[in-house]
């Protein structure tokens, strides 16, 4: 049977229509927030490049908040007024999860998704953990250690121990390590997150001489390396390897002037666009309930962590690097 005319342009008009009905799921309205310390290094620069780009893929708002120190109890005061503002979901790199972890549980309890990114918070309610395999990491690191010393010679880590995703490199590190008795672990520096008393006390180092010669400086968090590298050029250190974190663009200069031997690269921008995403779908498709061990389910709608992946540069590859530079906004 012939339709007649109107109904033929009816159809074409509802048509089109339920192709795009699916751009309706997101608005402005929806606010997502990402919290982290020292939130101008760099690194969370190329983070927040990340979560920006998710939020303008989905037409959504998308916040940053957070100490531009490592201040661990600000960060919980960001986290908590961002929680305040009931926004659709959050994703924070815990610096301290003893002080986060009660803030992610009560965000978790008001039905706000909660995603950790880059440091975790295993025993909160966190729903799981974006981020690189941070174990392995120290062993990708402690293998290039290990074959730069061939097995032998004093070792120095810069770090800041109370934060998990380091403790974790450590351990990484430390296993490789014990394959090696001729590697001695000298000292396990804080550095209070402050890059310059790195410098200070690699200078420190740097006056060794004889059995007590340092002989690998590692930094196990990216604003350490630098700092450690100015201390090595002051002193014209000879004999020495510096081990670095991240793949800022100053660390990638001193890998290819020689400074810096090799560093571990990270995907911060994968893991907060990832993240972005990820908290938009709990958001319209909720999990019943929010508060709920998923980690050991086997039948979890979510996985317990997902990886982004790390990579060695050295001065065979740090061009690629140096090539495409970190994504900022």
């Amino acid at each position: 049977m012939k339709m007649p005319g109107k109904h033929i342009l009816l159809l074409t008009l509802v048509v089109p229509l339920s192709m795009f009905a699916g751009c309706d799921r997101h608005s402005k309205s929806e606010q997502y927030y990402l919290i982290a310390t020292n939130i101008g290094l760099p690194y969370w620069q190329t983070a927040h490049a990340g979560f920006m780009k998710a939020a303008a893929e989905y037409g959504v708002s998308e916040f940053m908040r957070g100490p531009d120190t490592f201040n661990p109890s600000v960060e919980v005061d960001e986290f908590r007024a961002a929680v305040a503002k009931k926004p659709s979901g959050i994703l924070v790199s815990v610096s301290d999860p003893r002080l986060m972890g009660p803030a992610i549980d009560q965000a978790i309890a008001q039905g706000i998704p909660v995603i950790t990114m880059d440091s975790d918070a295993p025993d909160s309610q966190r729903l799981y953990f974006i981020g690189t395999h941070n174990l392995e990491a120290g062993r990708l690191g402690g293998e290039r250690v290990a074959a730069e010393l061939n097995g032998k010679g004093n070792v120095v880590f810069f770090t800041m121990p109370a934060q998990p995703n380091l403790e974790e490199r450590l351990k990484g590190y430390k296993d490789v390590f014990a394959n090696f008795p001729g590697i001695k672990i000298v000292e396990v520096f804080d550095m209070k997150g402050e890059s310059g008393t790195a410098m200070d006390k690699a200078r420190e180092y740097l006056a060794r001489t004889g059995p007590a010669k340092i002989n690998a400086y590692i930094c196990l968090e990216a604003s350490a390396g630098k700092d450690v590298a100015e201390a090595f050029k002051r002193a014209n250190a000879q004999g020495s390897m510096l081990m670095a974190m991240d793949v800022d663009q100053s660390t990638l200069k001193l890998i290819k002037d020689g400074t810096i031997q090799a560093t571990i690269s990270q995907k911060p921008f994968t893991m907060a666009l990832l993240g972005l995403k990820a908290l938009d779908d709990l958001h319209h498709y909720p999990l019943h309930p929010l508060a709920r061990d998923y980690g050991s389910d086997p039948f979890s709608p979510i996985p317990a962590f997902v990886d982004t992946g790390v990579s060695l540069v050295d001065k065979s590859n740090v061009d690629k690097f140096l090539a495409h530079p970190a994504q900022t906004p």
